[in-house]
Order: C-alpha cells, then sequence, then structure tokens
C-alpha cells in the first residue's frame, strides 16, 4: 500500500505549552515517573482495544498477543515504548497530543504558583500522561495506526511550541512512543535501569511488558559472540503480568497497593486509605477502591470525570463508570470487576440495571465504613482527609437519604468551642457534650468563620455556656436543610425564627421576656412605623445580651447564604422580609427610645437595622446612604 505523504505543522494549543513548561522544571526531581504515564497509556490503549474487539473481532486480525514492548539504543540514546491497542487516526493524534481535553483547565493553570513543590503536587492531580516525556527527552516522535485502518500517522515534536505530523506506512495497528533523551538522562537508556523502574511503577498491570532478554556475562570465546549473533532476539517478560484486584490480598504489598493506585488515578501522591474486597455468592465481583490524599482540581466540577474503572470478567469495559458510587463519593478511585455484568454492556444498560443497584449500595456503604474506620482509628489522617473533601461529603445528606445517618457521623464543624476555624468537632462529640437540659443542636451559617464566631445570634448561648456550630462552608446551608436530626436531636438555626431554648431558660426568665415585649409596644410600633415595608416584624428579643439589635430569618424562608448562592446563578429568589428584633437594655435602644427628634430617630433605626444586616452578613442597598445617615449623626454628637 502506497500512503500519500501529507506533513504540516501546528502549534500546541496554549494551555499546553504552560503544561509543558512548568512540568519540565517542576517534575524534574522525579523523572522516572515518565516510563509510569507511558506505560498506563499504552495500557488503556489496548483495554479500549479488548473493548472494540467485543463488537468486531476482526480489529484483532492476527495480532491477538496483546502486549507492551520496551526497548532502548544506547549509542543513540533513545527509548521507545510500543503497544499493539487501539491506535489513533490522524484526528485523534492531533486532538490528543496537541491539546488538553480537559475541563478547567485555564483555571487550573491559574492556581499555579511558581514554587516548584507546591507545583508538582498540583500537577500530579492534574495528570501529565505523555507530556511527561518530555521530562527526559528532547523530542518525541509518535507513530501510530488505528485499529481498522490503513494508514498510519507520525506526530513529531520537541516540546518547544510546535509539531509536525505526517502520514507514513506502519506495519500493524498500535503505537510506537520513541524519546530522544537528553544529555542528563543518558542513563535512562539502559536495560537493567528501566526493569527496575517497571517493577518499581508498573509490575501489577495485567498486561505483559516485554523487553529483550540481555546477556550481562561476556562470552569466552569469538565463536560463542557468532553463535550469539546469529539468533533471532529473545523477548521476556519483566512485569508480573496478573491483575493486581484478582491476587489474594495477602500477595500484595502496601507499594503494590500505591503504585497501582498511581496507575488508575495518574496520581502522583500516595493515597491514604484503600480496600480490596471480593464478594461471592447472589452477585459475584471484585473491588478495589482508593481514599485519595489530595483532591483533584477540578473536584468541583460538575463536569469533571469521575467513577471506577468498570471490568466485566476481566475484561476492560469504561474507565469512568459513575453509576457504582453517589455524586458526594465522586473523589473515590477504584476498579471493580464483575461476573455478573454482560460484555457489551452499555452505559444505559448500567443504568437499568438491577445489579449495578445491588453493587452500588453495597460499595457506598463499604467507602463509608472505611471513612468510619478512618476517623475512629486514624484520626490524624482523617483529619487530612476532611480538610480535602469534607465538602464535598457535606452532599451526602442530601443525596443519600438511605445513608444519610452514617455521613452524619462522618461530619467535621467548627463550633463555639473549639478553638480556630479548624472543622474538627463530629456531631457525637457535641451531643456528648451538651448540657442537661438541652434537646437540640444549635448552629449558625454565615458567609464565613469570623461572621459566623462573632455574630450578635451567639449571645445568649455563650451566657448560658451552651456550644454552636459555626457554618461557613458553601454547601452548609444547603446540608442543614436536608439534616434535620441527629440522635433523636433536632437541628436549630439560632438566627431563624423564634427562638425555643427549652428548658435551658427557667420559668421566671421566659415570664420577663413576655413583660419586656409589653413593656416596649410603642417603641415596637415606632421603629415598624418607620421600616415599614422593610421588615416583616419588631420585637423584643431575647438573643441578645451585648448588642443593640439583629435581624432574623423567618421560620420557613431562605437564608442569606442560599439566597446569595442562587442569586449567583442567576435564578431567582423568592421574596422574603427579616424580622428585627431590638434589645431595649441596650443604651442605644434606650436612647432610641428617648428621642423626640423625629427625624433623628428615622436616622438612628436604618443606622441601627443597616449594621444588623451587615453583621448578618447581608449587603446594603444604598451603602452610600448609610454612611450619610451615620456622618450625620456623628457630627450632631460632636456638636
Amino acid at each position: 500500500m502506497t500512503v500519500k505523504i501529507n506533513k504540516e505543522t501546528m502549534g500546541f494549543q496554549a494551555e499546553v505549552k504552560q503544561l509543558l513548561h512548568l512540568m519540565i522544571h517542576s517534575l524534574y526531581s522525579n523523572r522516572e515517573i515518565f516510563l509510569r504515564e507511558l506505560v498506563s497509556n499504552a495500557s488503556d490503549a489496548v483495554d479500549k482495544l479488548r473493548f472494540e474487539a467485543l463488537k468486531a473481532p476482526e480489529l484483532l486480525a492476527s495480532d491477538s498477543d496483546l502486549a507492551i514492548s520496551l526497548s532502548f539504543d544506547k549509542e543513540n540514546h533513545t527509548i521507545t515504548v510500543s503497544d499493539n491497542g487501539v491506535g489513533m487516526s490522524r484526528d485523534e493524534v492531533i486532538n490528543n497530543l496537541g491539546t488538553i481535553a480537559k475541563s478547567g483547565t485555564s483555571e487550573f493553570l491559574q492556581q499555579l504558583t511558581g514554587d516548584q513543590k507546591k507545583d508538582s503536587q498540583m500537577i500530579g492531580q492534574f495528570g501529565v500522561g505523555f507530556y511527561s516525556a518530555f521530562i527526559v527527552a528532547d523530542s518525541v516522535t509518535v507513530e501510530s495506526r488505528r485499529a481498522g485502518s490503513e494508514e498510519g500517522v507520525r506526530w513529531t515534536s520537541d516540546g518547544s511550541g510546535e509539531f509536525t505530523i505526517e502520514s507514513i506506512e506502519k506495519d500493524g495497528r498500535g503505537t510506537d512512543i520513541t524519546l530522544n533523551l537528553k544529555e542528563d538522562a543518558h542513563d535512562f537508556a539502559d536495560g537493567w535501569r528501566l526493569r527496575e523502574i517497571i517493577r518499581k511503577y508498573s509490575d501489577h498491570i495485567s498486561l505483559p511488558i516485554k523487553m529483550l532478554k540481555e546477556s550481562y556475562e561476556e562470552p569466552e570465546k569469538e565463536e560463542e559472540k557468532a553463535e550469539k549473533a546469529e539468533k533471532q532476539p529473545e523477548w521476556e517478560v519483566i512485569n508480573t503480568a496478573k491483575a493486581l484486584w484478582s491476587r489474594s490480598r495477602n500477595e500484595i504489598s502496601d507499594d503494590e497497593y500505591k503504585e497501582f493506585y498511581k496507575h488508575i488515578s495518574h496520581d502522583f501522591t500516595d493515597p491514604l486509605k484503600w480496600s480490596h474486597n471480593r464478594v461471592e455468592g447472589k452477585l459475584e465481583y471484585t473491588s478495589l477502591l482508593y481514599i485519595p490524599s489530595k483532591a483533584p482540581y477540578d473536584l468541583y466540577n460538575r463536569d469533571m470525570q469521575k467513577g471506577l474503572k468498570l471490568y466485566a470478567q476481566r475484561v476492560f469495559i469504561m474507565d469512568k463508570a459513575d453509576e457504582f458510587l453517589p455524586m458526594y463519593l465522586r473523589f473515590v478511585k477504584g476498579v471493580i470487576d464483575s461476573n455478573d455484568l454482560s460484555l457489551n454492556v452499555s452505559r444505559e444498560i448500567l443504568q437499568k440495571d438491577p445489579h449495578v443497584d445491588s453493587m452500588k449500595s453495597a460499595l457506598t456503604k463499604r467507602v463509608l465504613g472505611l471513612l468510619e474506620k478512618m476517623a475512629k482509628k486514624d484520626p490524624e489522617n482523617y483529619t487530612e482527609f476532611w480538610s480535602q473533601f469534607g465538602q464535598v461529603l457535606k452532599e451526602g445528606p442530601a443525596e443519600d437519604f438511605t445513608n444519610r445517618e452514617k455521613v452524619a457521623k462522618l461530619l467535621r464543624f467548627s463550633t463555639s468551642v473549639s478553638e480556630g476555624e479548624k472543622q474538627s468537632e463530629s456531631l457525637e462529640s457535641y451531643v456528648e457534650r451538651m448540657k442537661e437540659g438541652q434537646d437540640k443542636v444549635y448552629y449558625i451559617c454565615a458567609e464565613t468563620y469570623n461572621a459566623a464566631a462573632n455574630s450578635p445570634h451567639l449571645e445568649v448561648f455563650r451566657k448560658q455556656g451552651v456550644e454552636v456550630l459555626l457554618l461557613s462552608d458553601r454547601v452548609d446551608e444547603w446540608l442543614m436543610s436536608h439534616l434535620t436530626e441527629f440522635d433523636g436531636k433536632k437541628f436549630e438555626d439560632v438566627a431563624r425564627g423564634e427562638l425555643d431554648l427549652g428548658k435551658l431558660e427557667s420559668e421566671e426568665e421566659k415570664k420577663a421576656q413576655e413583660e419586656a415585649g409589653k413593656a416596649n409596644e410603642d417603641l415596637l410600633k415606632r421603629i415598624k412605623d418607620v421600616l415599614g415595608d422593610e421588615v416583616e416584624e419588631v420585637r423584643v428579643t431575647h438573643r441578645l445580651t451585648e448588642s443593640p439589635a439583629c435581624l432574623v430569618i423567618g421560620q420557613h424562608d431562605m437564608g442569606v447564604q442560599m439566597r446569595q448562592i442562587m442569586e449567583a446563578a442567576g435564578q431567582s429568589v423568592p421574596s422574603s422580609k427579616p424580622i428585627f428584633e431590638i434589645n431595649p437594655e441596650h443604651a442605644l435602644i434606650k436612647r432610641l427610645d428617648n428621642e423626640q427628634d423625629e427625624d433623628r430617630f428615622v436616622d438612628l433605626v436604618y443606622v441601627v437595622f443597616d449594621q444588623s444586616n451587615l453583621a448578618a452578613g447581608g449587603h446594603l442597598d444604598d451603602p452610600a446612604h448609610y454612611v450619610q445617615r451615620l456622618n450625620k449623626i456623628l457630627l450632631d454628637l460632636a456638636s
């Protein structure tokens, strides 16, 4: 067959140029990972061929001995990684090697700091794959032929900004990647070194990785040398070549588990924990699930690729099967291999398969059990986990009603008695510390930790010595709308509706509050006349001991935090009016009550009202008017 040469030079996507530059400099200290990345890509290419061959067996043709081959040329300083997998067409080469097809790439690159150590961790979370070749290579040549196609393609680049691509003749499908090593990386073109790296990083891959046999002893006679030269080169498998998850747990070392995690996740850091389990009986499947130690850069992107690697009877089916774990556990990486799924399963079939629902339920409980065990027996690691994935886990109670109580036990919060804004207190520990007579779990939502910790709504709780959960994550108000009770104790927002302290208040205190309301009826009416429709009600507070006033959300109204989230998303928000509570014992309110100048009374009411709005985390509709009123009052006092 003759291939028409079609050669052209093209430029990398801007993000590729930036990533290549940063990666080459940031990952210099861990250069050998390039081989792990290239072998992982080759393994994926073979998996994809196996899957496509289920519907089109002719793709395997006469070359059904699937493997990865590794060769080197010490004199010319090159390394070649070859596979007979699915291969790539010309368009696929351009798309896969010339661009980064990941959502959020620009945002990720903006987070890079220039600090090599920090950036190397972030780049590891991003996953560099093929581009890691440029850590050790001056130039890279890729020759590939798509399964089922007669035309090959050659891609060449030095990583500086452009690449050339041309059509070629290539025997057989698959991909060959040749690295022309940099001068300071010539030591990688060595059989012993390459074998060592493969056994370190890629021994667990279920595909055989082959290298030419080498003799490390010099023949004694020239005749023996000639005989050896005439022999055909002999390939040997240099890895275990057995699916790690199919082996017994007793046979697998921690290092092997860790390297397998890095293979499937393209993460550079070790996982925090893992669970390897084989289920037999009504359903038969094997799962190997990992809890990462670092959150990926796109964890909060709804379009992020999530899910487990799915195999059916050891045959690869799909890379990101997201039907086996709920959305709030999307950070979990791993493999599931089922004997109950057909080899031609699709995403549409998975969504309707009752076996999948059963496996999802069991896998979810296994992950939650793993986290619960970590929280109890390894609190230091759990603290690290929470700092990375806590906000995602908070989505659980809304999404997973069945496991709501299990998820609730895993949640961590800052409280009014804990030190700093570190979220370290569990609901169980809160309940254990509850005061005698306390029958509710009290919490407050605010835009920031400081706003919550210093909120005037906490004043009566400090006086009573009652602990309050301080919630300042964006997801918190949504979480609490679905988490209504824990261990038989109802949750109560201290900034919402009528505050009921139950047995924490004496009958005398409750009676005094009623009398205060009656005694200040004229003042309440006077303030309500000024504020009019801006408030639902004006009433005497029993929340405050030090502040003059506060705003309270109606019992069934949307909070400030949720309102701001919906407004930022462009959604319409139902109108609501706050309740204005005043503290008649405060000197400012007493001054207000005695104010005879009606204009000054109006100004004072609005200043106190606006200050209460700001203290609650709200925003003023007219900040300039507030400043004018405040300045006017200050000038009157000064004169």
